[in-house]
Order: C-alpha cells, then structure tokens, then sequence
C-alpha cells in the first residue's frame, strides 16, 4: 500500500488522534475538513458531504478512506452513498465508522449504508462505536460544569469507549488487509450506568457530579433551549432509547482483536482529559 490515506472529519474526536496514530506509522494522509486545512502536519484537502463537488479531488491519489459522518446530520443516506458509490468505483478501500446496534434492524439508515459498502465490490471495514467517553468533555460539559448531568438514559448501561481507541482500531483496519469484509462492536471493557460514570467523573475531577435521568420531552426542550434544531433534538433523544433497553451494555474483544490491548476505562479517559474536564 503506497497511495494516501483520506481521512474524513479529519479536526473531530476521531479524526485527530487519527490522524496522528497514521503519521506516526508513516502512512502519507490527507486530511479532509471543510476548511482543508492542514491538520497535525497531514495534507490538508476540503471536503464538505453538502457539496458532492468535493467528493472527486478528496479522492485524488487515495487508496484507502476513513469514512465518518459528523455530528448534526440526519440524511445519512442521502450525504454518505454518493461518497461510497465514488470511493467503490476507484477501488478505495473503505473503514466505515457506523453506529453501535445498527445490524439489528436493516431499515436503519446506518445499516443501510453498510449493506451498501457490503456490496459495492471494494475492500472494507465497519467499524460500529458505543457511546463516546469524550462525550463528557464535548457534549455533556456544559451539564458536567454545573455538577448536572441530565440525560434520558433512564438506568440503562453503556460500555463507554475512548475516542483514542476508536483511533486506534482505525489504524489497524487500514493498515491491515486482515480485518477486511468485517464489521467491529467497539466497546469499553465495563458497562456502566450514567450515575456510574457521574461517580467516577466527580471522583477524578473533584468537582461534584450527578446524574438525573430525565425523559425525552424534557431532554428535547432543553437541546432547543440553547439552539439545536427541532428535529435533530428528537433525534438526539430517541438514540438513547436502546441505552434504556440495555442494547449498550455488552463488553466485547472486538478493540484488542483489531489493536492488541484493552481498551481504555472511564476513569482512564478522565485522568487523561482532566484538563479539558475542568476546564
């Protein structure tokens, strides 16, 4: 493998790290972003899924692609196939970064757009996340600045996974031809409630932190209260429906069968991040 690697969201939670763990391995990357900047020393390229104008030079000398859709999006379909589509008719390999769960139910957009890479004839990797230990520090810090961490996971568990070792996983799916036509649960090693992690967060931090378990409406009202989108808030609270079900508690070996270690703990995220935590 000679070619570059393209690295979507290449300034996000994954991207960066991302980034970094493949240039440290020696891998030539460009790194997307709309802006195109350059990004830990990697070639810069813009890239924006609202403009398939894009699509074309992002592509430009690449052999293998980290695909990922950023947050705020809900026509997942609609803005990741026509990327697919492009990257299968030039051969690239694809690492999907998809969503935990999504193989239970083949309507699902998610899941509709790996069914797609599953048959597009180019080599690749599904990656399916849990929920993200860096949530803390991004979306939920306004929440974990107040000691309040409100959020309609009712008592369900989630075995939280670091960003870092999403990053990690990536590296080995594509540098690696062994993993190739297979898809990856990737969770933490302990499955733990929001109050669990409240505990472990105020504990590391110093600072105290509670959780309340609230329900969709009042979630919902309080996104739209500091300007998320109607639509895109009830969306937000209905993806916490399979945390309250208990679908986002299983602890697999997917991370260490694609990196070789254990994924890192809560508390290890939070040691790592106090910074950014208290910040």
């Amino acid at each position: 493998m000679s070619k570059k690697i393209l690295v979507l969201g290449a300034t996000g939670t994954v991207g960066r790290p991302l980034v970094r763990g493949l240039l440290a391995r020696g891998e030539a990357v460009k790194a997307a972003s709309r802006l195109g900047q350059a990004v830990e020393g990697a070639e810069g390229t813009p890239f924006d899924f609202s403009k398939p104008e894009t699509i074309a030079a992002a592509l430009e000398g690449v052999d293998r692609a980290y695909v990922l859709m950023p947050a705020g999006y809900l026509n997942v379909q609609a803005l990741l196939l026509p990327f697919v589509q492009a990257a299968a008719s030039r051969k690239v390999k694809v690492v999907f970064q998809s969503v935990i769960g999504v193989d239970a139910d083949d309507s699902i957009p998610y899941r509709q757009v790996e069914i797609a890479l599953e048959k597009s004839g180019t080599p690749y990797v599904i990656l399916r996340p849990n929920w993200f230990s860096d949530n803390f520090h991004t979306f939920w810090k306004q929440g974990l600045d107040h000691g309040h961490i409100a959020l309609p996971a009712g008592e369900g568990k989630s075995s939280f996974i670091d960003a870092r070792d999403i990053a990690d996983s990536a590296i080995a799916a594509l540098t690696s031809t062994a993993f190739d036509g297979k898809a990856f649960n990737l969770n933490g090693p302990e499955a733990l409630t929001y109050a669990d992690a409240a505990a472990i967060l105020s504990e590391v931090t110093g600072k105290p932190v509670q959780y309340t378990a609230t329900s969709d409406e009042v979630f919902i009202e309080m996104l739209k209260g500091v300007g998320v989108p109607a639509d895109y808030a009830a969306f937000m609270a209905s993806i916490f429906y399979p945390v309250r079900a208990g679908w986002t508690g299983a602890v697999t070996n997917d991370v260490a069968a694609l990196t070789g270690k254990a994924p890192r703990t809560l508390r290890a995220y939070a040691q790592d991040n106090l910074s950014a935590l208290t910040a």
